[in-house]
């Protein structure tokens, strides 16, 4: 029998364990892994060959488009897939095409009952010798893109280059988003200490961010395998998010190495509390702000570049997203009891020694 006041722990249990399974089992969407060729010319008839990821073999109705922007697309001539992962696709490219870029990238977009819909954002790039606005506004060749299929089954977006580590997201960024939650609980417990002089509120700072920073080692963790699968190395200088995210773990850090450096009980536990303070207020601005503020981040969300939008996180990957977001701080949470705990349990036998 669950004792009442242990519910959230028996549902932070439950929620990881949806996330687990959900995260693990849940296929990819159909995605496009290499377009060839990738570079064509303007007035040609041109055949490319698709390598597609988790499709099905559809002889009937595949259909395909080069979007070249909001109004105007040019359809597929002739569709043939060559085996369940392998499309062949035919395309008349107009002469004239209605930019005034000599050459542009544009996404290929296929779509058919079977696999649903897909696309791959700058997936080839096509020259025209010249420039004729006119021409190809009178161009009956362009069309809309129309009759695309869209599947309501349960996928997760694919992503060119980080094909299945997008489930590492259930693990690496609810990690750091729990980190936060607890180290803002271990800053709550320091001014109730500073506030009322109560050491058990000392002991709570201790545990929260024992576990916060522990939180932070794994998101780490996390991070550096993914940037090895997606980026081709563990870290990277370059990478701003990295770099105060380090700092802000050192900053942490700090903070155990100040407490050692008391013998005095009140006077460590005050310090601490006025440090703890300190290093979440300087975490934020670190983790949150200065990010933001760097173009060329590769880190979604910052820099330019947009997080937890369409291109980052789709409503199917919400149903585990932000359940994994509550399991882990609740995961976090009970960690923190159970060092408090034991912190307590120290502290009354050093009292009654």
């Amino acid at each position: 029998m669950i004792e009442k006041q242990s519910w959230w722990k028996a549902l932070g249990v439950i929620i990881l364990l949806y996330v687990f399974v959900m995260g693990m089992v849940t296929p990819l969407g159909s995605g496009i892994l290499e377009v060839e060729p990738r570079s064509i010319e303007s007035g040609t008839q041109s055949t490319f060959v698709v390598n597609t990821y988790n499709t099905l073999q559809n002889i009937e109705s595949t259909n395909a488009w080069i979007r070249l922007d909001s109004v105007n697309a040019i359809k597929a001539k002739e569709t043939k897939w060559l085996s369940d992962n392998q499309l062949k696709i035919t395309f008349d490219i107009p002469t004239y095409l209605p930019t005034e870029n000599l050459t542009d990238m544009y996404s290929l977009i296929i779509s058919d009952p079977e696999n649903g819909a897909f696309v791959r954002p700058s997936a080839l790039s096509i020259t025209q010798k010249n420039v004729n606005l006119e021409a190809a506004a009178n161009d009956e060749a362009f069309t809309n893109i129309e009759g695309v299929h869209i599947k309501d089954k349960m996928a997760f977006p694919f992503r060119a280059l980080i094909y299945e580590t997008i489930r590492n997201t259930y693990f690496h960024v609810p990690l750091w988003f729990a980190m936060v939650f607890i180290f803002m609980a271990s800053m709550i417990q320091s001014g109730q200490f500073l506030r009322t002089g109560d050491p058990m509120h000392d002991l709570n700072a201790l545990s929260f961010t024992r576990v916060g920073v522990l939180f932070g080692i794994l998101g780490c963790v996390t991070g550096a395998i993914w940037a090895k699968n997606t980026w081709g190395t563990w870290w990277t200088f370059s990478e701003i998010k990295l770099n105060v995210s380090a700092i802000a773990m050192l900053i942490y850090l700090a903070y155990f190495v100040l407490r050692n450096s008391f013998e005095d009980e009140e006077k460590r536990a005050r310090v601490s509390a006025v440090y703890n303070i300190f290093a979440f207020v300087a975490m934020v601005p670190l983790l949150f702000v200065i990010p933001r503020m760097v173009d060329g981040s590769l880190h979604p969300g910052n820099g330019g570049n947009p997080g937890f939008g369409g291109e980052d996180l789709d409503n199917h990957m919400r149903k585990v997203f932000y359940p994994a977001i509550i399991g882990w701080t609740l995961l976090g949470m009970w960690l923190s009891t159970l060092m408090y705990r034991i912190e307590r349990l120290n502290f009354k036998l050093m009292d009654d020694e």
